[in-house]
């Protein structure tokens, strides 16, 4: 836990009582402030009283007490409209932050030197996150990761000067932290989202922004550049020794580019080959290029190797149920593959994972989302058979039809069964069976988390199957 000593003495409103709102309550009472803690769910509510903390109906509070209200980053605060907490704080005067704007403040009341990374995006930003952390821990580097990812920001390890912070932002923490001031910083891309709570895709890309606003000229700074959105963002971000841009889909004449499976520095149109993605299953596809790439910076920025990026970047394993490689069947000749991608609950994200292979037996379904999967035409071509579930298996079929063999097998365990007799019977020699639902959970499971450990744990009982990291015997 981060001891928050910057409201000592004085009263803090903190509203949602989730992950990241009872870290919050639990630093600012060990650093001596009080706390009234409340949220709108029943749920949050009994959460906090059996944490010990005090519950304080704002609704009836009386606000002229209040130094702050530190506020949970998935309640709105501008739109639809801002939620009536922050109305209450407006009215009364008070200031609405977010437990990341505690840290900064905590980082620089106590002048640590403790250095902070701070990565966004729409999409890769967990990865990236995770990356950029994995690399400093196996280089030796102690480093804490959180935020939007994990651990709660204000529940990682105390302020040392010795630790890296890696902390993933989403739209709605930066719109709560205006005094962020990372020693790093990465926008990767941004496509339109959440804009039902931002209004527009310029508010949202806006605040995306705004990761690089406190940056000094000794602070690196990686922004992506293959969206239009961010390619915009980045002429107004002033070129400079510390100002790093990445591509996957074109030529820099300075920066950092992936192709092929590799990433090259460019300096004046001269490339340097620096890093060789291409045998970790969990960095294919160009979306995870662009993740490499900015993860190669932002680890060299935090003083790692250029040798000891290479070998993090070849170890990592990948986030669970994003792209996870899980493992494999041994064949006299090649290997089956298998890839948990639950993460991918709409066309978009299974997209990222169809372009990542080919010979690809696709487990696909579960509740649609608009617009099904007919996005998805122009990857049909790399899958040699899907097998779907769930309520969308019969509209997946309807869109598959003429394109892609389908079969309709009712529930993952079926799926899996099918998929890996169909990609034996193939004579294929590294077939992959990806489970990428494009498609919601909800039909057959509570979560997409739960989704995916039925799938893995349905592949642990497959006779002679490997899991990743570990050899046939």
């Amino acid at each position: 836990m981060i001891p928050i000593t910057t409201f000592a003495g004085r009263t803090v409103a903190v509203f949602g009582l989730a992950r990241s709102g009872l870290a919050t309550a639990a630093s600012l009472l060990e650093g001596g402030a009080t706390v009234w803690a409340w949220d709108d769910g029943e749920v949050g509510r009994i959460a906090a009283d059996e944490a010990g903390l005090t519950l304080v109906d704002l609704n009836t509070a009386d606000w002229s007490q209040v130094a702050a209200l530190v506020l949970s980053p998935g309640v709105p605060l501008t739109h639809p409209e801002p939620h009536w907490t922050v109305q209450r704080a407006r009215d009364a005067g008070v200031e609405i932050i977010g437990d990341t704007e505690l840290f900064f403040r905590e980082r620089s009341a106590v002048n640590s030197n403790a250095k902070v990374i701070a990565i966004t995006g729409t999409n890769g930003k967990s990865t990236t996150t995770a990356l950029v952390a994995h690399i400093l821990r196996q280089a030796g580097v102690p480093t804490e990761l959180g935020g939007n990812i994990g651990e709660a920001v204000l529940g990682l390890a105390p302020l040392a000067d010795d630790r890296v912070y890696v902390i993933e932002f989403s739209s709605y923490q930066i719109d709560l932290t205006p005094s962020l001031h990372p020693n790093a910083a990465a926008l990767l891309n941004i496509s339109p989202d959440h804009l039902d709570r931002h209004g527009t895709l310029e508010n949202y890309a806006a605040v995306k922004a705004r990761i690089f606003s406190n940056l000094e000229s000794a602070d690196t700074a990686v922004i992506g550049v293959d969206d239009p959105v961010s390619a915009t963002i980045a002429k107004h971000i002033p070129r400079g020794p510390g100002v790093v841009h990445v591509s996957v889909e074109s030529e820099l004449e300075n920066g950092i580019i992936g192709r092929d499976g590799k990433l090259f520095v460019m300096s004046n149109g001269a490339e340097m080959e620096c890093a060789d993605l291409s045998d970790n299953l969990a960095l294919r596809g160009q979306h995870n290029w662009q993740n490499a790439a900015a993860a190669y910076i932002l680890a060299s920025a935090a003083g790692v190797a250029p040798g000891d990026i290479s070998a993090g970047l070849a170890s990592f394993p990948g986030l669970a149920h994003r792209l996870e490689f899980v493992g494999h069947l041994p064949r006299p000749v090649g290997r089956i593959l298998f890839v948990n991608d639950s993460k991918g609950t709409n066309a978009e994200a299974a997209g990222r994972a169809l372009a990542a292979y080919d010979d690809i037996f696709w487990i696909a379904g579960g509740r649609a989302k608009d617009g099904g999967i007919t996005e998805l035409r122009e990857h049909f071509p790399r899958v040699r058979h899907a097998f779907l579930v769930g309520e969308a298996a019969n509209d997946f079929a309807t869109t598959l039809d003429g394109h892609v063999e389908t079969t309709v097998s009712e529930t993952i365990p079926q799926a899996i069964v099918q998929a890996t007799t169909a990609a034996v019977q193939s004579g294929l020699e590294n077939p992959v069976v990806l489970l990428s639902p494009a498609a919601a959970s909800f039909d057959q499971f509570p979560n997409f988390e739960i989704r995916g450990d039925a799938f893995r744990k349905k592949l642990m009982a497959l006779p002679g199957f490997v899991p990743a990291g570990e050899t046939a015997s």
